[in-house]
């Protein structure tokens, strides 16, 4: 089997029986590095006076990690600087908040040139290299120009930025190319592929494109498709029957004195849209006084990013208005929203999902967003919750039985809070089925399957012995017609 090599910028070695404590993310590619005797690479989150290029190496539950330690000002530049205050924000529609300065590209650079250095001498001819997001989106480069050929993949977790905020980008056109020397593009969803296709079909001459997502420009060769990230769907669905899960829920309904239960669970990040819902659930209590009373929120929030100007002002914001939300309609006997900085285990926030009637996912962009798939794994399918989820999560285009909202829009989001609440049981049940019936053909190790099986196709196959281009489905199931289950490549066009 060809030894997969992951890399990222962080680095999560599997815990060993603590699945419900880890992502689903982690586990699935923890048991890919197994199966293949691979390497998981990254970044240690340590600081060191001088950068040495020394690797780490350790060997946790069968996982081999990798890992270099940076220099104060690398973390500052690259880390905080690049990805956290440039990329992050662009790539979430939020320029408003984007810091452009030469100090943070220049991080970025070197950061990734290091990476490339450190890690070129455990590739094995072989092997096959995975890169993780857009902390690493010039890795692939900059192992081209070292002399790597192996096939090389990136995979981008959030979305990709329309193309009139991406121009306002100085090193624009520099970012794209970078992601040309890898063999495979993938995107979360079709909408954020289509936004690179865009700038990709605008920006370079000469460009074509076949049914396959291959791009060809030149000499350069890559495919792109949309392949939607999942959960470990039977995973979490087992947590959440567990009697830990259990008893976090019973927990819970005890403090609600037979109210019924919104909930969302959130990094604290601009991106989730946490501003937006708590004025949504406020005009619920306004102009639906009959819910006053009747329903409390629980709003989950970890911080994250402390040292980043923008993430203070949000949980300032959020402080105030949670505060001013409690001070309007609160009782001696109801506390109308919990609004809570702390983290949780899986199995507990699968417990406190179970007992909720209504899932608040709302962020005002998101790669995908899989709190929703797993608040739809976590249910009773006898009486299951009801997913209230963003059109603007990549989620949206597979979750479509979720009642879908503008979480711009605070009438929006009260109406349809208003109609989960009332919803019949019947129609949550009918919802609840079509919704887990796709996060669980779509799970995660659907996806890592997907992508490892186009990754390891050679980027010249199609044009061998003069055979015919055939799609990314027809080549994998043996056949014409349209497969639910299948990765989604582009549209067949050619530009000249």
């Amino acid at each position: 089997m060809t030894r997969l090599i992951i890399v990222s910028n962080r680095v999560s070695p599997p815990t060993g029986d603590g699945k419900a404590n880890q992502g689903g993310l982690a586990v699935a590619l923890a048991s890919a590095l197994r199966a293949t005797g691979g390497i998981w690479f990254g970044w240690s989150g340590n600081e060191t006076d001088e950068f040495t290029g020394q690797i780490n190496i350790s060997k946790t539950h069968g996982v081999t990690t990798a890992t270099i330690d940076l220099e104060a000002q690398d973390v500052e530049e690259y880390y905080n600087g690049f990805a956290n205050r440039t990329l992050w924000p662009l790539f979430h529609d939020r320029i408003d908040l984007a810091e452009f300065e030469r100090g943070f590209a220049g991080g970025y650079e070197r950061v990734n040139a290091r990476f490339a250095d450190t890690l070129m001498p455990l590739i094995a001819p072989d092997d096959l290299v995975w890169v993780h997001d857009y902390h690493l989106i010039p890795l692939g480069s900059e192992l081209r120009q070292r002399g790597v050929r192996n096939r090389t993949g990136f995979f981008l977790h959030t979305p990709w930025p329309v193309m009139r905020l991406l121009l306002s980008l100085p090193s624009h056109r520099q970012l794209v190319e970078a992601l040309f020397d890898y063999d495979l593009i993938g995107f979360q969803c079709q909408a954020w592929l289509d936004s690179f296709m865009e700038y990709v079909v605008s920006e370079f001459q000469g460009v074509d494109v076949d049914e396959l997502g291959t791009i060809r420009i030149g000499d350069r060769v890559t495919r792109v498709i949309a392949c939607p990230i999942g959960i470990d769907t039977q995973d979490f669905m087992a947590s959440a029957a567990s009697e830990e899960a259990e008893s976090a829920r019973l927990e819970m309904l005890a403090s609600l004195h037979d109210r019924c239960l919104i909930i969302g669970v959130d990094r604290l990040d601009y991106s989730k849209g946490l501003e937006q819902r708590f004025h949504g659930y406020e005009r619920l209590l306004l102009d639906q006084p009959e819910f006053q009373e009747e329903v409390s929120l629980l709003q989950i929030a970890p911080p994250s990013r402390a040292e980043v100007v923008s993430y203070q002002d949000i949980r300032k914001q959020l402080d105030a208005l949670s505060g001013h939300i409690n001070g309007e309609f609160a009782t001696v006997h109801w506390v109308p929203l919990r609004y809570v900085n702390r983290g949780y285990d899986r199995t507990s926030l699968a417990g406190m999902f179970r007992a909720s009637r209504v899932g608040l996912v709302t962020p005002l962009r998101d790669g995908m967003n899989l709190v929703a798939k797993e608040y739809v794994a976590a249910q009773d399918p006898e009486d299951p919750g009801v997913l209230i989820l963003s059109k603007f999560a990549g989620a949206a285009e597979q979750m479509t039985e979720a009642l879908l909202v503008n979480p711009y829009s605070p009438e929006e989001l009260s109406d349809a809070l208003a109609q989960a609440l009332r919803m019949p049981l019947e129609e949550r049940r009918q919802r609840h089925r079509a919704l887990l019936k796709s996060v669980e053909r779509e799970d995660v190790h659907w996806w890592l399957r997907t992508f490892l099986d186009a990754l390891e196709q050679d980027r010249t196959e199609p044009e061998q012995d003069g055979a015919d281009v055939i799609s990314l489905e027809e080549a994998r199931h043996g056949g014409g017609g349209h497969h639910e289950g299948g990765a989604h490549p582009v549209e067949a066009r050619s530009f000249g």
